[in-house]
C-alpha cells in the first residue's frame, strides 16, 4: 500500500539535540514514550497508541497503528518498550546525521518513515 500525503516533513530532532544535548534529547524521547505507554504494562501497546491518537484528535486507521508498532517491535512481542521506541525515533529521523533542514518525502507517511 502506497500512501501519498504530498507534504513536506521537517525533522526537528537535529535542532533539539543541538539545543538540549544528547542526554537531554534522550530524556525527552523517554518522556514521549511515557506519554504513549500503557501505564499498567510499561510498554506502548496497540490499545495505548489508539487511545492516545484519539485523545490527540488524530484519525489513524487500525492497520496504520499496527504498522507503526511492527516497524519498531524488535523483539516480536507486539508492543514497544522504551529502548525500541527510542531506536525507532532515531531511525525515523531522516535528517539526524545531516543537521537541521527541510526534508521532503513524497509518497511516504512521515509517521511511518
Amino acid at each position: 500500500m502506497e500512501l501519498d500525503f504530498g507534504m513536506d516533513f521537517e525533522d526537528y530532532f537535529p535542532s533539539m539535540i543541538t539545543r538540549l544535548g544528547a542526554e537531554g534529547f534522550i530524556g525527552e524521547l523517554c518522556n514521549g514514550f511515557r506519554l504513549l505507554m500503557d501505564v499498567n504494562k510499561g510498554v506502548i501497546t496497540f490499545e495505548s497508541l489508539k487511545m492516545n491518537c484519539f485523545m490527540l484528535g488524530l484519525e489513524v486507521r487500525d492497520d496504520e497503528l499496527v504498522c507503526m508498532l511492527m516497524e519498531g517491535d524488535l523483539d516480536g512481542d507486539g508492543a514497544l518498550n522504551q529502548m525500541e521506541f527510542c531506536i525507532l525515533m532515531f531511525r525515523l529521523s531522516p535528517c539526524l546525521m545531516d543537521g537541521p533542514k527541510m526534508c521532503t518525502h513524497q509518497g511516504v507517511d512521515p509517521i511511518l518513515m
